[in-house]
């Protein structure tokens, strides 16, 4: 199997796909599912707090997280594509040091 052949499947691998990102964003993005599958560790973590904890401010974190919530179903093109990008230079950056 040849160098590029071989990116190809590596990149297809782990590539992030657009519909599991929108599914996970309208059954869990509560929780942050979605946001945990993109890579974006530290914002998936204060959704879910927002969505467990909301309810002690009389609601307002609630508010804050269904705004942030759909916000997202507009920013996660973007964010996948920046993902997908990383996993391509992470891919080349393995084959220059000789990874395989």
């Amino acid at each position: 199997m040849d160098q590029s052949t071989r990116q190809q499947l590596m990149f297809e691998a782990n590539r992030k796909s657009t519909g599991a990102a929108y599914l996970l964003w309208f059954f869990l993005g509560g929780f942050g599912a979605h946001r945990f599958y993109l890579g974006r560790t530290g914002s998936a973590i204060g959704m879910l707090l927002l969505g467990l904890l909301g309810w002690i401010p009389l609601f307002l974190g609630w508010a804050v997280l269904g705004v942030w919530w759909l916000i997202d179903a507009f920013l996660i093109p973007d964010i996948i594509k920046a993902e997908n990008m990383r996993t391509i230079e992470r891919i080349e950056g393995e084959r220059s040091f000789g990874r395989y």
